[in-house]
């Protein structure tokens, strides 16, 4: 399997990282929450015009016809800069599910023109950004209910990150409401996404570490001379590397379909979690106490990295996935990461 990028992808993914660094820093963060907004309607708009919402739409309906490997890595890049705005889902999970449908009653259309829709997916009970949402993709019993906004109640919830902000959705499904019989990938797409979001949130918890470390001054020198300090950081790093190219492998093979694939896709997201997880608390352990702190911009990530780890299935139901791939289809060094095995048979 290939894993470099094309020149194009590559000049995609430079874009969008220009893009967000320099319209997503932490002081933009601070005003934001400062300012209860959900969404930055400068940076939105910005988004919207590179036609970042489309990555994943069929051209024909205006999209870039892109997949799953250009949308893993602008959703690390999100997850690096601490996004607040929801591309990565909606790029990633509802304008698919849009473009799937045999009538998506104009939402497709709508979405990229600047329409947000909000995902109430059964692998999490409350719904992200409803708020801000124009309409909302909602499960009965495994049926797709596509809602406007209006029809629906909205009762927040609490949330460790305050720019995810959760709700409970009251409404009544109808047959008018109904827009299709499954999910398909959508469960998939988000652990996949939500993997290579928490790979960028490791990623800049590692460098915001090792920039602290550099210029904290103990003894008389900077703390990062110090070995055990920069055992916390190279242990931390050493879990990136080891889950990125993973996150890489599953966008490759997603669109297969396959017990495999799936099982990519779970494995990414367990080794993404646990990546997030170590960057995030060894940055803090470096920070030392300070790193607790609201003044600190690395409490962003802290929470972010909490909020996503689940959010789209916990270990235990990767793990099972897992299981199954395990217990169902041939292992052995030369099979059990063998792309060869990604493709139906």
């Amino acid at each position: 399997m290939q894993f470099a990028f094309t020149e194009d992808q590559r000049a995609v993914v430079e874009a969008v990282r220009e893009l967000l660094a320099d319209s997503c820093t932490p002081a933009d963060l601070r005003r934001q929450l400062a300012a209860g907004e959900a969404v930055d309607a400068g940076r939105w708009t910005a988004i919207r015009d590179m036609g970042l919402i489309g990555l994943c739409a069929p051209e024909s309906a205006g999209g870039l016809g892109l997949g799953m490997v250009e949308l893993a890595a602008v959703a690390e890049i999100a997850g690096y800069v601490g996004l607040p705005e929801p591309l990565v889902e909606l790029a990633g999970v509802a304008v698919p599910l849009l473009a799937g449908l045999a009538d998506d009653r104009g939402w497709l259309a709508r979405v990229l023109d600047g329409a947000v829709v909000a995902l109430g997916h059964p692998a999490d009970p409350f719904v992200a950004g409803a708020d801000a949402a124009d309409a909302l993709l909602l499960d009965h019993g495994g049926e797709l209910h596509l809602v406007e906004r209006p029809a629906v109640s909205l009762v927040r919830q609490q949330s460790f990150d305050p720019f995810r902000r959760l709700f409970r959705v009251d409404w009544t499904p109808t047959a008018a409401t109904r827009v299709g019989t499954g999910w398909g990938q959508a469960a998939d797409r988000g652990a996949l996404l939500g993997a290579a979001q928490l790979v960028g949130i490791a990623q800049r918890a590692i460098d915001m570490a090792v920039a602290h470390a550099g210029d904290r001054q103990q003894f008389g020198k900077p703390i990062g001379s110090y070995q055990a300090v920069k055992h916390l950081a190279a242990d931390a790093q050493v879990k990136v590397e080891f889950a990125r190219p993973v996150v890489h492998a599953a966008a490759a093979e997603l669109p297969l379909g396959t017990l495999a694939a799936r099982a990519r896709v779970a494995h990414a997201a367990i080794a993404a979690g646990e990546a997030a997880h170590r960057a995030t608390r060894n940055a803090v352990q470096i920070h030392g106490a300070m790193g607790m702190t609201w003044e600190v911009d690395l409490h962003f990530w802290v929470k972010r990295a909490l909020a996503l780890r689940h959010a789209w299935g916990t270990a235990a139901d990767h793990f099972a996935t897992i299981a199954e791939r395990i217990d169902t289809l041939p292992t052995g060094a030369d099979l059990t990461f063998a792309s060869a095995m990604a493709v139906p048979g």
